[in-house]
């Protein structure tokens, strides 16, 4: 019987992530606004303060974050973290591996996400041997993706939900293409946990334990090198393998 426990909880994974502290084109310090097509993220904040903003199809909400809080969004929600002082957050994302396959579309004005190439020119960053060049693009891109979701707020508070709606048909269409392998990622890792999962419960249910003799204690080694560049702020993803 395979052991669930040979990758992290849940099939997710962990990442540290310092929110941006720098200002956007809008004045308000935070990160890059974008939406997961299939993945379930959590803010788990283990300091500072600051809040997430999201649109979804309630509207616009903002969220206060603060040491200790504790909030997840499911696919479909635009998201934007804000810091208002030191915000630093463990990330729990959903189907390891996904983010990664691209699954993620920043908030790009419309007529860019709905280009291909133009798409993928504005969310390209400079190469990661120059610091500075590659700092510089992840602000130019967040400032561009700020610029779109401010309009897509301006449009939900208004009551006016077709912008949002157009976003997510050019979002779908946008990664259609890559998502041929987004299955496998699924069935390869949270599927696999709860199905392994399910047939201990019925193993014990029927008074057997014999996959306890497989127990096994698992540890990630730390974290090297820099943080990356990633959409909410500087980003260190654990290899959990």
């Amino acid at each position: 019987m395979t052991s669930p426990g040979e990758s992290f909880p849940g099939g997710t994974s962990v990442s540290l992530l310092d929110v941006y502290a720098d200002e956007a084109s809008d004045g308000v310090c935070g990160g890059s606004p974008h939406m997961h097509l299939v993945s379930t993220e959590c803010y788990i904040v283990t300091s500072g303060e600051g809040a997430l903003q999201t649109i979804d199809g309630t509207g616009f909400r903002e969220t206060a974050l603060r040491a200790g809080s504790v909030v997840w969004f499911t696919p479909g929600t635009i998201h934007r973290a804000v810091n208002r002082g030191d915000l630093r957050v463990v990330v729990l994302m959903g189907n390891a591996g996904l983010p990664e396959a691209g699954d993620a579309v920043l908030t790009f004005p419309a007529e860019i996400v709905e280009d291909a190439e133009a798409y993928a020119r504005a969310a390209t960053l400079s190469p990661a041997d120059d610091l500075v060049a590659r700092a510089e693009s992840a602000r130019a891109r967040r400032d561009l993706a700020v610029n779109g979701f401010l309009t897509l707020r301006k449009s939900v508070e208004a009551g006016d939900a077709e912008g949002l709606h157009a976003f997510h048909a050019a979002a779908r269409a946008l990664v259609q293409n890559r998502a041929a392998t987004w299955p496998d990622i699924v069935r390869a890792g949270p599927l696999r946990q709860a199905e392994a999962s399910l047939a201990f419960a019925e193993a014990v249910s029927r008074g057997e334990a014999e996959h306890l003799s497989d127990a096994r204690l698992f540890a990630a080694p730390a974290p090297e090198g820099d943080r990356g560049f990633g959409m909410c702020g500087r980003l260190t993803t654990f290899d959990l393998r």
